[in-house]
């Protein structure tokens, strides 16, 4: 049998705070509210020259930057069906029905995701980080596991394997 080697990453900074809301049963939709986010990476590959899955460092650092970059923001589904967001250069537009919000552009992160629900967030936070992990060279990914918690212990996690990751 093959050995196989994964790190966990799960650190007290690797957190966010966001507003967001949700659709749910067809066409009931959430009051808009915020989670204090915690996310967490596992990533499975052979070992490398350094006998390293993945350097620790580089996987902290490219995690905590996407988390930074959500923390404090509405996040604002892109692909809904039937949440209509549109932007221009100062405000962001979101309807829903007979509902309607305008919030200040800088204050969103427009996430390209049918829903914010935690699985599609952590699955939103995946490919970001495998992209800006590829940007530094690091390709040998087998699996990649991202969990974000939403509420002290409800995780949405996604898993991404190696035959995912090759067609991404």
């Amino acid at each position: 049998m093959a050995k196989s080697y994964r790190v966990k990453l799960e650190k007290e900074h690797l957190i966010f705070s966001a507003a967001h809301f949700i659709t749910f049963a067809g066409n009931i939709c959430e009051r808009i509210h915020g989670h204090n986010y915690r996310v967490y990476a596992e990533v499975q590959a052979s070992l490398d020259e350094n006998q390293y899955v993945i350097d620790f460092i580089a996987l902290r650092d490219t995690l905590k930057e996407i988390t930074a970059s959500l923390d404090h923001h509405v996040l604002l589904p892109t692909t809904h069906e039937l949440i209509q967001v549109t932007a221009d250069e100062k405000e962001v537009l979101v309807k829903f029905e007979d509902r309607r919000w305008v919030f200040p552009l800088d204050d969103c992160v427009l996430l390209p995701v049918s829903n914010t629900t935690a699985e599609l967030i952590a699955d939103f936070i995946a490919t970001e980080l495998l992209r800006r992990l590829a940007d530094q060279g690091i390709h040998q990914i087998e699996m990649l596991e991202i969990g974000v918690d939403e509420n002290e212990g409800q995780w949405g996690v996604v898993t991404r394997t190696a035959e995912d990751l090759m067609s991404s």
